[in-house]
């Protein structure tokens, strides 16, 4: 017997109605290319967002056509995330940090009709121009300069828009709205298409689970994550829901931008890769009265965060911070370090014990690890990788034949983490399943070591590779970073490891340079680091 609840289609368009009937007045924010400041309210986007979508069905976009997007985080960028799922194509933002031969690639592969650019990002769209086939190029203008000769002004076309001619997308909530594509590192990118569905479901589950309190009406956001990598976490989309102001940096991610635009504009949530918040720490450590934060939460995500870290913001400067953890393949939110009723009470050694691990599923994600064994027991020890199902986390790639390697038998994602996962069901990843190191039988977490390297107060980043080893296969090497201004020895490293470790995990060889290599999206470059690491033996 079927239930006599209504057929209520999940849909991009029903965040936009409820983000027109109810939130009006509040206020958008950017920090555009040349550093003015545009503000207008969620009453003025819903408007310039119908509009362009019907300028864009006059263009020729028809439903399930591919709208691709090259630009920073701004109010425009807001305004073509929905206009574009609202009418029923497919907005498919692109990583500007991939090289050119990539982006060519993935739009090709995308079969993208129309590109809409940042001015201050033509340059770059030049190097791969002639790679790609698009209709349509549309030029976002922050300057007075020209735009080049066959292009369209972005203000032209939503000036050129009927809001009378905008039809909503109501028809399928499992038709796709939004692509991304992996960044690549290993192989050709891969594209993830979601659904209506699954943007709706995810938006839900992440404002119940991103912090204890949720995202509510009364807070500011301000997403460092780049609209171009996995829908900018989904903050655009949960923050529209419930009527959230919304702040957005543009390209200016370094420090003291983003920290004075977190004071003048009150903002309450933050949220970024570790590598980004800890250049924000040195700053505020350097100069804790310069800034008057309203900052209540930092959310961490997109590489695994050092324990000094999570501890420094909270203890030094009273900001809480959420580890998280999830994949462009889960849109991308999988795991949320949450406080249980049984940590409230705990002591804040386990607290901070519990804070940089990957965290408790949220809701409507399942998971599991497995090893050569088979599932791993939930006991906080047996490693396995982990794998995971949900209704936002895909099924297969885009136009991609041979991509079961990835997914199991039974339909759940591999993931490639090797986790352990503990009796009250919080993750932790141990490492990359490319990244173990396997030295005389036994593993070793590179994840471990890194983030206990850069609990060291003289180090700035560290990154710990596999390198070959004729007695025992493979042992650790450190590639360290040291803060300006400081030194250290190899010596030194080694005793602020010795007792943290085993001794067999202890690595054999320490390398000092000025940076870590990382990719796209903030992680750690390891394959560039072990071709460094080749590359010096050699010589």
């Amino acid at each position: 017997m079927k239930g006599l609840m209504m057929d209520y289609q999940l849909t991009v368009p029903t965040i936009l109605r409820r983000t027109e009937s109810l939130f009006g007045k509040k206020e958008i924010v950017s920090l555009l290319p040349d550093r003015s400041i545009h503000r207008y309210n969620y009453h003025d986007f819903v408007k310039r967002a119908k509009k362009l979508a019907a300028a864009l069905h006059k263009l020729g976009v028809e439903r399930g056509d591919r709208v691709a997007t090259l630009c920073w985080n701004h109010y425009q960028h807001l305004e073509a995330y929905f206009a574009i799922p609202c009418m029923g194509a497919i907005v498919h933002p692109l990583n500007l940090r991939l090289s050119a031969e990539d982006l060519a690639y993935i739009v090709n592969h995308a079969k993208d009709k129309i590109i809409i650019v940042d001015q201050v990002l033509l340059p770059f769209f030049e190097k791969f121009r002639a790679a790609i086939s698009v209709s349509k190029v549309i030029v976002i203008r922050h300057s007075t300069d020209p735009i080049p000769a066959g292009c369209l002004d972005f203000e032209d076309v939503v000036a050129g828009g009927n809001e009378k001619d905008y039809r909503p997308f109501e028809e399928d909530e499992y038709s796709a709205a939004f692509m991304c594509y992996t960044s690549g590192t290993t192989g050709k990118p891969k594209g993830i298409l979601y659904t209506h569905r699954s943007i709706v479901l995810h938006a839900t589950a992440f404002l119940m689970s991103c912090t204890e309190g949720g995202i509510t009406e009364q807070d500011i956001v301000l997403p460092v994550v780049p609209m171009f990598h996995a829908a900018a976490w989904g903050f655009p989309f949960s923050c529209s829901f419930v009527g959230a102001s919304q702040v957005f940096p543009g390209p200016y991610l370094d420090a003291e931008s983003l920290l004075s635009l977190l004071a003048s504009e009150k903002v309450t949530m933050t949220a970024g890769v570790p590598t980004v918040m800890r250049n924000v720490l040195n700053k505020l450590d350097a100069d804790p009265n310069a800034f008057n934060l309203s900052l209540r939460q930092i959310v961490l995500g997109g590489a695994a965060s050092p324990r000094s870290l999570i501890e420094s913001f909270q203890e030094r400067h009273g900001i809480k911070v959420l580890n998280t953890w999830g994949m462009t393949e889960m849109s991308p939110l999988g795991t949320t370090s949450v406080s249980t009723t049984r940590l409230k009470n705990a002591s804040k050694e386990e607290q901070y014990d519990y804070a940089i691990k990957q965290g408790m599923p949220v809701p409507f994600v399942e998971i599991r690890a497995r090893n050569e064994f088979g599932l791993v027991p939930w006991d906080g020890a047996s490693m396995g990788e982990l794998e995971v199902r949900g209704p936002w986390i895909a099924s297969s790639y885009y136009r991609e034949e041979n991509n079961q390697e990835k997914f199991t038998d039974d339909g759940w994602l591999r993931t490639g983490d090797i986790v352990t996962i503990s009796e009250d069901g919080f993750v932790e990843i141990k490492d990359r399943s490319k990244d173990l190191i396997k030295s005389g039988g036994e593993w070793i977490s590179s994840v471990a070591l890194e983030n206990s390297l850069m609990d060291h107060p003289q180090v700035l980043e560290a990154a710990v590779i596999a390198v070959p080893d004729e007695k025992w296969i493979e042992r650790p090497f450190a590639f360290v970073v040291i803060k300006e201004g400081m030194a250290i020895s190899q010596d030194e490293l080694k005793e602020f490891l010795n007792g943290k470790f085993a001794k067999f995990w202890l690595p054999d060889g320490f390398a000092f340079i000025e940076a870590i290599p990382k990719t796209s999206v903030g992680k750690f470059l390891k394959s560039a680091l072990r071709e460094k690491y080749l590359k010096d033996l050699e010589e």
